[in-house]
């Protein structure tokens, strides 16, 4: 490997006229060869909490990791009332491979992120060559119903949003809550997009309390049918402890034809990503190869 060469990620916003705003990405990898893989992050994260991940792979792939709307420095709009759920995600998502990628892509992502991916992959399985899930996001109908005042609801409502400075941010985080078994690098990566200047010199969360909380209310979305109408090959890492993929009782079905392949990961939380991105860097290269 050349070390002169940079492989940090290069900053960039795809306008995306049809869904009202523009899109913020971070794009890794040699710069002009076509994109392999398009990540999507966790609800209430954005695509640099993910950069100490990705950043590896940019010698020889060339990845786009996304803000969602309402994340990250993404200008789509945020507008609650009326919702149409998860489905908006996706939408997002396949105009943003309409307006910067040729030929189908590898798409992955980290739970609400790689919920998206997978609706994505069903509505347009000919944009898709690979999906790599990592504790996707995976209810049933009912359990999507009785989400929507759940204990994630709730905490992101009362979620502190504004802060001194993103290094009181980050002190507060360090070692507590969803954070606990994150790196130093991850934590700075993740408070570094995750807030905005305020115009008193205060910062304040770019994804809002009520957006975030939002998400966790709009789980209306089949994912069965979505993994029945994608057409390619899929790989989901699961965590061991409280999985938001709650695949169990159909997953001798799922995963019958070999086209699905469902991997718990052992000593594993919600945030596997973060835990193991040995992993996570892994099932990517793996979901790139030629077939």
């Amino acid at each position: 490997m050349d070390a002169k060469v940079d492989y940090e990620p290069r900053l960039r916003t795809v306008p995306l006229p049809s869904r009202g705003g523009a899109m913020a990405v971070l794009d890794f990898g040699p710069e002009h060869r076509p994109v392999d893989i398009v990540f999507s992050h966790a609800n209430g994260f954005n695509a640099r909490t993910y950069r100490s991940i990705l950043k590896p792979l940019a010698a020889g792939l060339r990845i786009l990791a996304i803000d969602l709307r309402g994340h990250g420095a993404t200008t789509l709009p945020t507008v609650i009332e009326g919702r149409e759920g998860w489905n908006q995600f996706r939408d997002d998502l396949l105009a943003f491979l309409a307006a910067a990628t040729e030929g189908p892509v590898v798409l992955a992502g980290h739970s609400m992120g790689g919920t998206a991916s997978l609706l994505a992959a069903a509505a347009a399985p000919e944009r898709v060559r690979a999906l790599a899930l990592f504790d996707p996001v995976i209810f049933d109908t009912t359990m999507a119903r009785d989400a929507g005042e759940s204990p994630l609801v709730q905490g992101a409502l009362r979620r502190r949003a504004s802060f001194p400075d993103r290094q009181a941010a980050l002190e507060a985080y360090r070692g507590r809550g969803a954070f606990r078994t994150w790196s130093e690098e991850q934590l700075a990566d993740y408070v570094a997009a995750g807030f905005k200047d305020t115009a008193d010199g205060q910062v304040t969360l770019a994804c809002a309390p009520d957006w975030e909380a939002s998400n966790f209310r709009t789980h209306n979305y089949d994912p069965w049918a979505a993994f029945a109408q994608s057409r390619c090959p899929i790989r989901v890492l699961q965590a061991e402890i409280a999985s938001t993929a709650r695949l169990e009782d159909r997953l001798e079905a799922l995963t019958a034809d070999g086209r699905v392949i469902v991997e718990t990961v052992p000593g594993t939380s919600h945030f596997l990503p973060m835990e193991r991105p040995d992993l996570v860097r892994a099932a990517l290269t793996r979901a790139t190869a030629p077939r």
